[in-house]
């Protein structure tokens, strides 16, 4: 059965991502940076309110993936602080200078983080060799990767989302996500042969998921 996580900037998003049928929300803050650490008391609503899986983004600023060794504290507080909260899993992804994946830093975090699992998000999409980076990902312990295929959106990336799920082989949960839609979502699937899919569901420009889209996501998987 293929799966849908959504992408919620706010508690609002999270409670029609459960009731529209998503499998999985992935919480974070500010949609104009493209989404960072969530506040810890909105965190801690949310998992009251919601009872399907929740995993919280961990990116202490918008901008690049390379963090300084106060952020990277913040990070691993941040972790240990959330964990308290009942949470399913971690989101991010720590990139060095020449944009490959910083192999200590993440696998780091990823222990810190045991036994919940975590996704290594679209930094995935700044890096310079993607095939390697995957090997690096799959070597620092993640369990998905976030990817549009390192293109601007998913139907772009469609080809290396392809090859990413071929290369995996299994190793690893391949999610695409970045501009899917119930529009789209149909032919990713067929092409990709991915199991579990990325979307914010937010088809007005705003903030909020809509969940007459949570349900065609869910229904065009099924």
């Amino acid at each position: 059965m293929k799966k849908l996580e959504i992408a919620c900037f706010n508690p609002e998003s999270a409670l029609i991502a459960q009731q529209g049928g998503a499998d999985r929300v992935e919480l974070c803050d500010n949609i104009k940076a493209g989404g960072i650490t969530p506040d810890f008391e909105v965190t801690r609503q949310t998992r009251k309110e919601v009872t399907i899986d929740l995993y919280v983004m961990i990116r202490p600023r918008g901008g690049n993936f390379v963090y300084i060794e106060e952020e990277f504290q913040q990070m691993k507080n941040e972790i240990l602080k959330f964990k308290t909260l009942g949470v399913n899993g971690f989101v991010f992804g720590i990139l060095n200078d020449d944009r490959t994946v910083n192999i200590e830093s993440n696998s780091e975090l990823v222990e810190l983080a045991k036994p919940l699992p975590c996704t290594f998000h679209r930094a995935f999409d700044e890096v310079t060799d993607v095939f390697q980076s995957l090997e690096d990902v799959i070597q620092c312990g993640f369990s998905t990767v976030l990817t549009s295929g390192t293109m601007p959106n998913v139907t772009e990336g469609i080809s290396v989302l392809k090859n990413l799920v071929e290369k995996s082989n299994n190793r690893i949960v391949i999610m695409p996500g970045g501009g899917l839609r119930s529009a789209n979502i149909k032919m990713l699937q067929q092409h990709t042969n991915a199991g579990f899919f990325h979307s914010s569901a937010i088809t007005d420009g705003g903030e909020v998921a809509n969940i007459d889209e949570v349900k065609a996501l869910k229904a065009a998987l099924s």
